[in-house]
Formats: C-alpha cells, structure tokens, sequence
C-alpha cells in the first residue's frame, strides 16, 4: 500500500504520465472529469488500455465524448445538438481513486482509477466551468498587468515596482462542514437544537466510527498532498448511543476538514476530490455523509467558506500578497486589497445566483446561525486589531506576523456551490474594484469603505453601508438590515433575477468574456429547472406529510385551550393542502404556478408556504405537548 501512486502533479509531460501509469499496473481505469453548470463532475471507467494507446487523441480531445443532454449544460448541448468532446487538462493534479473494497489479484493492491480534470467543448468551443474559472483568471490576470504598468506605485504597495510584476497568482481555499448520520435514522432535532444552543458539540472530542472514519480522512487527504490543517467537531450534533454489541447508533454528528490552499482552479479541483474521499471513508464505516447547505431545518447547515487571495510575482521571483499593506500597522490593507472588497460587495447581487442556486442553500442562509444574508464586511476596530466578525458576508483575514496570511473570506457559499463559476465571478467583481483603487490612497479607500448609507461616494452605491464592526444579526432590526445593506433573496427565482435587476453589475462579471451571456443563461435556466422539479416533487410532499400527522388527538381531558390550538390547526392544514371546487391549496395553487411558468407568483407563494408550515408544525408542538 506504501507505493500506490495518489497525485500526477500538474504540467508532467505525456512521456512522465505514461511512465508513471504503466508502473502502476493496479491503475485500471482512467476516467474524465469535466463540469458542468450546476457543479456536477463527471466520471467513467475508460480502461487504461485505451488511454495508454490513444493518449494523444485525450490530449487533443477526440478521444472520449459525452451526451451534453444528459448534463448541465442547458440551453447548449440539446437533444439534436449534444455531442460534448473533452479535452483533457495537464495544467492541474490528476488524482488516482482507489476502490479499498475491490484487490487486484495480481497486484494485492487495490484497483485504482486514474481521475482526469477536462474541459467540455460544444462546437468548437470550451462550455464547462473549469474553462469559465481559467478563462476568467487569464483576463483577470492581463488587466492586472496593465493596471501594473499604467500605475506602477500603488497605495499600500509602495515596495512593488509595478514594472517588476511579471505574473498575478490567484489562491483559493474552501473549508468543508458535512453532517454525518447513522443511515435511516430520524434525527432527533428538538434535543439537537438544544445541544445547539448550549455549544455542547463545538470542537468536542469524537468517538467510536466517526473518530475512526475522521482520522482515516485526514491520514487519506494528506497521502494525496492536500495539506490537511484540520478536522474538529461543528456546532451541531448530539452524542451518538451504544447498542448492545457495543456498536455506536443514532449517530448524527457535523463535522468540517480544512486543508491548504492552492492555485484557484486547483482549490476547486481538490473540493470536488476531497468531497469523494470523505464520503467513501466514512461509508466504509457504516455512516451516511450529507453535504447538503441545510439537511435540517432547525439546525445548523453546512457552509463552505471560500477564501480568495492575490499575488504579484516580480522579476528577481519573489511573491508579494496584494492584499497586504507594506505598513500592516497603519493600514488594513492595500489600495489593491481595498479594491478587491469593495468590488465583490458592489457587485455581489450578480455573485449571489452562484453562491445560492438551491432551496436548500437559501434556507441555510437565516440569521441566527451565523450564516451571512447581508452585503457588508468587517476589518477589525484598528489596523492592529485583526477583525473576526462571524456575522458578515465577506472578512478581511490578516496575520500581522504574517504578510502572506492576507485573504477574503466568503462565508455564504455551501459544499455544493459551484466553486468554479463562484470564483470566476468575484475575481471578475474584485478587477472592477481595483481599477477604481488604484487612483486612491489607502486613507481615501478606507473612508469609502465605511461611508454611511446615504452618503455620496466614488465608487460604492450611496444608500447602501458597506462595512459594519458589530454583529450584524443581534445589533440591527431586519429593518435595517434591509434598509442598509439590502434585502436578501428569499427565493432560488429571486436570486436568478439579480442576472436582470442589476444588468449593470452582471456586466461587470461578463467583462472578460468567459463568464458571458451563454454560460450564464445555461446555469439559470438549470437552476430554475431543478428548482421547479424540487419544490414539486420533493418539498411540497414533504410538507403535504407533515400536513397529514398534524392529527387531533383524542384524549378524554381536552380544555379550551386544547381546542383553540386544533381549530387553528386545523385551518392552516385546510388552507394548505386541502382543495375545494371553488378555492383552491396553497400547495395546488403553488404546482399550478409553476407548471404554467409564472415563476413570478410561484416565488411568493412558496415563501408563503414556508412560512406556514413553520406556524404549523411550531402551533401543533404546543398542542401535543398539552395532551396528557
């Protein structure tokens, strides 16, 4: 097991991976990843004998094709045009994934499958989200350059010669939250939340399967060089029983890993691997993993916090953080760091349908959970302060012993975001930003930043605040959220509609071509289809069966307020699920919006029901509890 091959690092030539394949005779399979609009990958069992001896026509693209039907690529790939060819990507690391319950009898090793990062290419040409993510950093990166060339001392960054820059690197990190259960167990929410509240589980020690499957994991992760940094206990959870056998059950516990960052397309790359590798360790185990942004209501979800950084690289090699100011002590950061912050909020509305393209990624998204709804950032009280406010959507993180540590960090993304297309969309966002800096001192940027609503700046919206020290879910009313830092999307259409209200700010993003009008109508349109197909499908007969067990219950001692409660109970079921000739449900009238397209009503409609199934349920705890 010692000399199984887990990374082929990025650029090896054709002639090192053939070396390193047939070396490797436990490798039997090859299988391209490409990925689509919703953030899917895909995977096949080519056999290495076929890769081997074609290897050329991988490189070329000829070699394998897909259905681009069958996947997200909606609007592009059609029934009579789908024929989707994938180009395979030297430019990253290609990882082996073992198959630990099948051994290779002449090997005794276990039988691996050689994962390939490739692009999908319609008619000529590249439609998948890797390409949009290195598309969009290749302009990011020559608008850079220039910017290097036409202002040459920056802000903040006085100790660079923008004539020295020669290269721009960008660097992402993604931190992984993920339930983890017993299979087909219910989870007992009720005694979770409270767990919850009273910070029981935060960092607690694990036991038994889950401590096992855990550090298998991260002993895993480090074998294929991710780095881990990490692996603790979330905030949810309850602590798991002992059967007779002595083996654990009611297993339900959250746990997150954390591991190095790495180039941008990388970063992305290793979270769609290391999402595969935890969920295969811990079935081993005999448990269920869920990355799901809210697979119970009531309880925390699972977020995903993104970090993004940037880096000039001079001519003498050396690599300069270009959110770091050269005094740490008297600035937060630099005109170029300024830049990027302000141009990720300003034009956040156009990131948001990336980040939150779910119902569920919305509904983990309520305050209370520390889970970010509005636009607005924290830097620390004083520059030699850092901040570590919890409650915003974007943190400035610093490390005043270490100038490279400086990064943003978006906390409203979820394990199943689409990093590739979130990432492209804020280095897009974060380039308007900065050409505005650059013109600016650091003091003129930091007063910018924490202007008031109402007042007049020269870049960010006047009625709009953009940066807040307090906690933004305790110190301000909805009301004010609302008013100062603008209301959330509370629906998956809402969200796709910022594409439109804010026509001006998705052209930001689609500036540099690669994120552009094509891409981005095929992820809405494939967004709105799962939408329509979940709520249909899936959530209103969920809700349909909590309507049908919010029953009376029959008890010989029944007071007044016992009889209240049912007849209020009992209205909201009716007005909910139950039709008649002239009126119609909630949840008919909620079906019959969508299948008609009225997307419009639908939305308000499915935050009404909502907010009626949580009166409900909420109404018919109360009266249970009163029957004795």
């Amino acid at each position: 097991m010692e000399d199984l091959l887990y990374v082929i690092p990025a650029n090896s030539s054709k002639e090192e991976v053939l070396e390193l394949v047939k070396s490797h005779p436990e490798i039997k399979f090859v299988s391209l990843v490409g990925v689509d609009m919703a953030g899917n990958d895909t995977d096949e069992k080519i056999p290495v004998r076929i890769f081997l001896k074609d290897i050329d026509d991988f490189y070329a693209g000829t070699a394998v094709q897909t259905d681009g039907s069958s996947v997200v690529l909606t609007g592009i790939a059609t029934l009579n045009n789908a024929k989707v060819d994938m180009p395979i990507d030297p430019s990253v690391n290609w990882f082996v994934d073992y198959n630990m319950e099948y051994y290779d009898d002449e090997t005794g090793k276990p039988v691996g499958t050689l994962r390939i990062p490739s692009f999908l290419v319609h008619e000529g040409k590249r439609v998948d989200s890797r390409a949009v993510l290195a598309d969009s950093m290749e302009y990011v990166k020559n608008e850079l350059l220039k910017l290097f060339k036409e202002n040459p001392k920056m802000s903040g960054l006085e100790s660079i010669d923008g004539n020295d820059v020669v290269d721009i690197s960008f660097t992402s990190a993604t931190e992984l939250e993920f339930w983890v259960k017993t299979p087909l167990e219910e989870a007992a929410i009720e005694e979770m939340s409270a767990s919850q509240v009273m910070q029981e589980q935060y960092w607690e020690r694990t036991h038994g399967a889950v401590r096992t499957a855990m550090e298998n994991c991260l002993l895993e992760l480090d074998k294929y060089g991710f780095s881990v940094e990490m692996g603790h206990k979330e905030v949810g959870g309850l602590k798991a029983q002992i059967d007779e056998n002595g083996h654990m059950t009611h297993v339900c516990e959250q746990l997150e890993i954390d591991w190095r960052f790495a180039d941008a397309l990388q970063a992305a790359d290793n979270e769609i691997f290391v999402r595969t590798v935890v969920k295969e360790v811990f079935r081993s185990m005999g448990l269920e993993v869920s990355f799901k942004a809210k697979p119970m209501i009531g309880l925390a979800g699972n977020g995903e916090h993104t970090h993004i950084g940037m880096a000039a690289i001079t001519k003498d090699g050396k690599l300069h953080n270009l959110f770091t100011a050269d005094d740490q002590l008297k600035d937060f950061m630099s005109s170029v760091g300024y830049g990027a912050i302000m141009g990720l909020l300003k034009n956040y509305e156009s990131i948001n349908p990336f980040v939150s393209a779910t119902n569920d990624s919305l509904n983990r998204l309520k305050p209370g959970f520390e889970a970010p709804v509005c636009i607005v950032t924290s830097l620390g009280h004083k520059p030699d302060q850092p901040s570590r406010n919890r409650t915003i959507l974007a943190g400035l993180i610093r490390d005043l012993g270490n100038p490279y540590a400086t990064r943003f960090e978006l906390r409203a993304c979820n394990p199943y975001t689409n990093t590739y297309l979130v990432l492209a969309a804020i280095y897009s966002a974060c380039l308007d930003g900065i050409k505005v800096a650059v013109k600016h001192t650091t003091a003129e940027l930091l007063a910018e930043l924490s202007k008031e609503a109402g007042e007049e700046g020269f870049y960010l919206e006047k009625d709009r605040a953009y940066r807040s020290e307090k906690d933004v879910f305790e110190d301000y009313t909805e009301e004010e959220r609302d008013r100062l830092f603008g209301a959330p999307p509370a629906t998956v259409w809402e969200n796709m509609q910022n594409f439109e209200t804010y026509a001006e700010k998705k052209a930001v993003i689609t500036s540099g071509g690669a994120l552009n009008d094509q891409i981005i109508n095929a992820f809405r349109d494939g967004a709105l289809i799962r939408w329509k197909t979940e709520l249909i499908s899936r959530i209103i007969p969920e809700n349909r069966d909590i309507v049908r067990k919010a029953r009376e219950i029959k008890s010989d001692f029944v007071t007044d307020q016992d009889s209240y409660n049912w007849n209020k109970i009992n209205g909201i079921r009716t007005y909910l699920a139950k039709d008649s000739i002239d009126e119609k449900s909630l949840f008919t009238l909620l079906i019959n919006a969508l299948n008609e397209g009225d997307y419009a009503t639908a939305s308000g409609l499915q935050v009404e029901m909502y907010d009626k199934v949580e009166e409900l349920k909420a109404l018919y705890d109360s009266y249970s509890k009163n029957m004795i």
